[in-house]
């Protein structure tokens, strides 16, 4: 338990600063919005100063009159505040604590810090006394403790409203970049151009989700896609695998990258040639390959979203695949799996834009018809999953000429239509991708077999 005598200390605060901060803006009211951008009433630790800001924020709202001694003193007569924020004598004095209005910002930030430690102190006590209720579950108080914290941190990055003016020229900045960059694909590429085509690749704060059957390649694409972003574009890539060990994954990569097949690597029985090709692509693994597995089986939401965090913050990761959803453990458990899985699914969706990366998902496909092409309603447990998605891929076998005939797959691969089920936005459709069985890897189809 925390120290009794911590009870007895003086929350943080810096009256000095605050006082610096007031007058400043009574001395020069336009500081007033570089100070609004970083500090509320409520950061304020002395009422009066509190009252004081609170009045400024409405002049400047009433666009009435400029702020200063004055203006500001009628002001908080008018909402009847004078007496709380100390008189007129408290309010006039205020001018005479400042060093120079230069610095405003610089007050002002130490007024934020200061409102910070406060809050800290206040969560942690909170979390303290939570940890004595029995009644709520573990994994809930920790969820809640987490999120307690990142409002904290929240604090620090205050949000602006922007005119439509002011995104003009940025847009035709992005879009400048787009011609010159003389390419379709504005996201991250998943290395299959007739996909990238009718996605533009997957774009920041997007949760894509891609669905199949089981054993139809849901985890080979993914994994391809991360091998190529990695590999390819050198794009820092987080999998997350909750159904397949990471040395069973490394394998699949081997595999991929050397064109071994994966039935000789396990077994050992590997030519000259073979073992020669897996030793030059483990030294391109090895040497530079921005790619992080986590496989932790039947990870709970709250330790994937902190583990997500982490690989962002520490690794700098620009997307994320987990491998799969249905296998995302929910704090939880007393309602409905189909509600946990909408739970699982938004907060996924609200990880994806707090990161600001793209995160794909694979999910299964609930319907058993061997020949229908999935749609929409198929995806297994939650109709939320199609609601948060922004881009939903499907996997499903493709029918070419050589069906008829029984020789699609030769042994030297089969085509798989990849159908875009839902793109928000842009465009729905199908491209068509080449999966080798033998080495666990999804290729573009050669412009022979297009």
């Amino acid at each position: 338990m925390a120290d009794s005598g911590l009870r007895d200390k003086i929350p943080p605060n810096n009256l000095e600063a605050e006082k610096a901060t007031l007058g400043a803006i009574l001395m020069n009211s336009s500081s007033l919005l570089a100070v609004s951008k970083i500090l509320s009433p409520d950061d304020f630790y002395k009422n009066a100063n509190k009252k004081i800001f609170q009045a400024m924020l409405n002049l400047d709202q009433q666009h009435s009159s400029n702020v200063d001694i004055l203006t500001v003193i009628q002001e908080l007569k008018r909402i009847g505040e004078l007496d709380a924020a100390g008189g007129a004598a408290y309010v006039s004095s205020l001018t005479s604590e400042v060093p120079t209005t230069a610095n405003v910002e610089y007050y002002a930030q130490i007024v934020q810090d200061n409102s910070v430690r406060r809050s800290l102190i206040q969560t942690s006590n909170e979390i303290i006394a939570g940890a004595f209720d029995d009644t709520v579950p573990t994994g809930v108080m920790l969820e809640n403790a987490e999120r307690k914290i990142f409002d904290i941190t929240e604090k620090q990055h205050t949000t602006e409203y922007k005119s439509i003016s002011s995104m003009v020229s940025p847009i035709f900045d992005i879009i400048e970049s787009r011609k010159k960059a003389g390419s379709d694909c504005t996201g991250i590429p998943s290395g299959y151009p007739d996909l990238d085509s009718k996605t533009n690749g997957f774009q920041n704060s997007e949760l894509i989700i891609i669905g199949a059957r089981p054993s139809k390649g849901k985890t080979a694409l993914a994994l391809s896609m991360a091998a190529n972003i990695a590999g390819r574009y050198k794009k820092r890539v987080g999998f997350f695998s909750l159904e397949t060990d990471g040395m069973a994954l490394m394998q699949r990569l081997l595999a991929g990258e050397a064109k071994v097949n994966s039935r000789h690597i396990q077994s050992g029985f590997l030519s000259p040639r073979e073992f020669s090709k897996l030793m030059a692509a483990g030294n391109v693994f090895y040497e530079n390959f921005p790619m992080f597995i986590c496989d932790t089986p039947n990870m709970r939401l709250i330790d994937l979203r902190t583990e997500a965090r982490k690989l962002r913050a520490k690794e700098k990761v620009e997307i994320i695949f987990i491998d799969y959803i249905g296998l995302i453990s929910s704090d939880n458990k007393e309602v409905a799996r189909h509600e946990q899985v909408a739970e699982i699914s938004r907060s996924l969706k609200q990880l994806a834009r707090e990161l600001k990366i793209p995160i794909v998902v694979l999910c299964q496909v609930k319907r058993e018809v061997k020949d229908e092409k999935p749609s929409l309603s198929d995806l297994r447990e939650s109709g939320s999953i199609e609601q948060d998605a922004d881009v939903v891929l499907f996997l499903h076998d493709a029918k070419t000429d050589k069906d008829n005939n029984g020789e699609q797959d030769s042994g030297n691969g089969k085509e798989v239509d990849i159908i875009i089920g839902k793109n928000r936005n842009g465009p729905i459709g199908e491209a068509r991708l080449m999966f080798l069985p033998a080495y666990t890897r999804f290729e573009p189809l050669s412009k022979e077999q297009q």
